[in-house]
């Protein structure tokens, strides 16, 4: 590495013990299963809307067996509007698959969290980190940029995770396991307060001088370019408006009644784009469909 690896640890340590966010899955007294919530949520999402939902859901799932006990529907009516819903339904089967397999504890071994529906390489290693104290490589958006502009002198990461970056990120962890844990934190925090990707703050950045992009100048980003996720007009907008109308429903509602509520949408979805969006919906378990007199209802699953 080209700054002093010990360095770096004094410096990034040093900045999250006076700087870091006081967030209620970084208590010291929030469960394994309560680290996992968070970190299924916290994918894609920003903290602020993250924080009030996953305290509404470790108060009334605190544990797998309370959650998988819940029906699918009611839990993606708590999902609210954390976007991507169908992480709801991975944490409501993995929920049941820790009940069924593991006696209702989370498992420990980063293996077996792999395992587990919707749990992917960096939610394995984060909660092994975070929620067991375990030594692990957790390397998230926020570390792979904080690296790559420490280490490698370049203004993004790769499009998506290299060996390579894996790597980087795992010469970089401290020998010490309790340190480990603080380090894989710390660095995600570096990255989302300071070292952001479209405005770093680098006059606030501790590590500032060691950093080889800064040393370097800052130079732009020489990859391909990144565009951010449109909405408007989106088959996503039209699907968050479905589950938006049968989230505050009662029960089913009639097509017509999903139809009315698209329409106060902009831009105004076509029928071909509703259908679209609407059987993606079903397809992925979020949406089931009823008959009554040969009229169609939609509603939230049982």
């Amino acid at each position: 590495m080209a700054a002093p690896v010990r360095l770096l640890h004094e410096r990034i340590l040093s900045w999250y013990a006076a700087n870091a966010r006081v967030l209620p899955w970084r208590d010291g007294r929030t469960s394994p299963w309560g680290v996992l919530v968070s970190e299924v949520m916290l994918q894609q999402t920003p903290v602020a809307r993250v924080e009030p939902v996953w305290r509404t859901w470790m108060e009334r799932w605190p544990t797998p067996a309370a959650l998988a006990a819940e029906s699918p529907g009611e839990v993606v009516r708590a999902w609210g509007r954390l976007g991507y819903p169908r992480r709801a339904l991975r944490l409501h089967q993995a929920a049941s698959v820790i009940v069924s397999e593991y006696h209702g504890d989370l498992p420990s071994e980063q293996s077996a969290l792999r395992e587990l529906p919707g749990i992917g390489e960096y939610t394995a290693a984060a909660v092994a980190a975070f929620g067991f104290g375990a030594d692990a490589v957790v390397v998230d958006t926020n570390v792979r940029r904080v690296l790559a502009r420490v280490v490698g002198g370049e203004a993004q990461a790769a499009p998506a995770l290299t060996r390579a970056e894996w790597r980087r990120a795992a010469d970089a962890v401290p020998a010490d396991r309790q340190e480990s844990v603080t380090w894989n934190v710390a660095v995600m925090e570096l990255g989302a307060l300071i070292c952001t990707a479209r405005t770093p703050r680098c006059p606030q950045c501790p590590v500032r001088d060691l950093c080889a992009w800064s040393i370097a100048g800052s130079p732009a980003y020489a990859g391909p370019p990144r565009r951010g996720q449109a909405w408007a007009g989106t088959d996503r907008q039209v699907r968050g408006a479905v589950l938006g109308a049968l989230r505050h429903a009662e029960g089913p509602l009639h097509r017509a009644a999903i139809d009315a509520a698209l329409d106060a949408l902009s831009p105004m979805p076509g029928i071909r784009q509703r259908d679209r969006a609407v059987s993606s919906l079903i397809e992925d378990g979020l949406v089931e469909v009823s008959r009554r007199g040969g009229e169609q209802f939609l509603g939230l699953p049982l």
